[in-house]
């Protein structure tokens, strides 16, 4: 089930940021930057939902957050896991968190391309 999200949220992600970044004239990310928001905001409705109770069985929940969000976008857990933090009142390991995922990811993404220049 998980696979076949991931599969579902790959090809969501394709065509949407696909159609999102022609659309905008492509010199910007708005293709990337609009699924992200997208993803983070459908996570933020599933996670609301089984938090309060709703029926929704542990499978279906790890297929919907961690295959079809996980395919469309992993941002989506990032954001989660940051609002979490954020909503427990831990705004030190929150501001930690967000600072050490995009300036981490950012250099890894600058070194790797760096790196595969030399190659």
């Amino acid at each position: 089930m998980i696979a076949a999200g991931g599969a579902l949220g790959t090809i969501l992600r394709y065509a949407l940021g696909g159609w999102i970044q022609h659309a905008s004239g492509g010199t910007f990310p708005w293709g990337t930057l609009l699924v992200n928001v997208a993803g983070c905001a459908v996570i933020g409705l599933v996670a609301a939902y089984v938090d309060r109770g709703g029926a929704l069985s542990p499978t279906w929940r790890m297929t919907i957050q961690i295959g079809v969000l996980g395919g469309f976008t992993t941002f989506s857990g990032f954001g989660l896991e940051t609002f979490r933090l954020l909503a427990a009142g831990d705004l030190w390991r929150a501001g930690t968190y967000f600072t050490a995922t995009n300036l981490g990811c950012l250099t890894a993404v600058w070194l790797a391309y760096r790196l595969m220049e030399r190659a």
